[in-house]
């Protein structure tokens, strides 16, 4: 039933998303703070305990659940546990406003605007940047957005249903990502700072947990896009970096529009940070741009069709699988 689950999970979404200030991810920030803050003790083996308590226990938690309603109740009730647990993890509409703003401003020729909205959205400095840099930022910060609310949810979500554990594989990619990116948020301000051996944590179990799904995601945006083009930007850069799973979607982005991505990173709004962090959580120096036309406005759209093109070829694909294990 994971298709149905899905499709109705986004439905839900785009119908009525979730508000940015909303209870249940207010108390995954709450969870996560009060783990560090009680089992961060600045050794390496604290670390992997505190991250193995923020993410798992949550994601066992959602599995426990699952069973439960599928044991006592039936089929239907876990599928509505499912929706539920999607229609917060999984989503278009809790990063699109940014996109839809910026894309806006730029079409009215507010490029001040423009950057103020980009700004304000990464929490860099953006005060400088011409319009085709703007552009460019936006495409890769929108494609990896799109990836971790919605293609890397999938896959895992998916993978895991096949063998009987529900919705615990959203939960469990989700919270990877959040961990890595919150306590690496809180070090920054210095606001109760997570210690170096749990952010090296996080970002290394990112790095293993987002391995797969990056790689499919760029697969996709291949197939729905220039394949030629994409694939060999996608093995250009696996060469140079095999271990950076956003570059590998942002080059399979860049082959499949035909646009060029990469090249200066964007300095933080805090000073002396740099925007880029390698899978150890150290500062990374930005790669080389890709091949490619300069971007321009028109490549927004290009990016929308991409993703939405995917979407749908993901649940083709699902509706294929389930309507063959009915009849089977």
């Amino acid at each position: 039933m994971s298709f149905f689950a899905i499709l109705f999970a986004l439905l839900l979404e785009q119908a009525r998303p979730l508000a940015r200030t909303n209870p249940i991810h207010g108390g995954l920030r709450a969870w996560a703070l009060s783990v560090s803050r009680n089992f961060d003790a600045g050794k390496s083996h604290h670390g992997w305990v505190a991250w193995g308590l923020a993410v798992l226990v949550p994601s066992l938690l959602t599995l426990g659940m699952h069973w439960l309603l599928l044991w006592g109740l039936g089929w239907p009730f876990a599928v509505v546990w499912s929706v539920a647990v999607l229609y917060v993890t999984l989503g278009f509409r809790q990063f699109s406003h940014h996109f839809t703003a910026i894309r806006d401003a730029l079409l009215e020729g507010d490029e001040m605007r423009a950057r103020e909205l980009l700004a304000h959205w990464q929490q860099v400095d953006a005060s400088e940047l011409p319009r085709s840099e703007i552009v460019r930022h936006v495409i890769e910060y929108s494609v990896l957005a799109a990836h971790r609310h919605v293609f890397g949810v999938l896959v895992w979500y998916t993978v895991l249903a096949a063998f009987g554990f529900g919705p615990a594989g959203a939960v469990f990619y989700r919270l990877s990502e959040f961990v890595s990116r919150y306590w690496k948020h809180k070090s920054r301000l210095q606001v109760q700072p997570a210690s170096p051996s749990l952010q090296r944590a996080a970002a290394v179990t990112w790095t293993v947990v987002d391995w797969l799904p990056a790689r499919i995601t760029a697969l996709s945006f291949a197939v729905v896009g220039n394949f030629e083009e994409a694939i060999e930007g996608w093995r250009y850069h696996a060469q140079r970096f095999p271990n950076d799973n956003d570059g590998v979607i942002l080059a399979a982005t860049s082959g499949a529009i035909d646009v060029r991505l990469g090249g200066g990173a964007l300095r933080s709004a805090e000073p002396e940070t740099v925007l880029l962090i390698d899978a150890d959580g150290e500062p990374a120096i930005d790669s080389a741009s890709t091949p490619g036309r300069e971007p321009e406005l028109s490549h927004l759209a290009q990016v929308v069709g991409l993703v939405w093109r995917s979407v749908v070829v993901w649940l083709g694909l699902l509706a294929l699988l389930t309507l063959a294990r009915l009849l089977g």
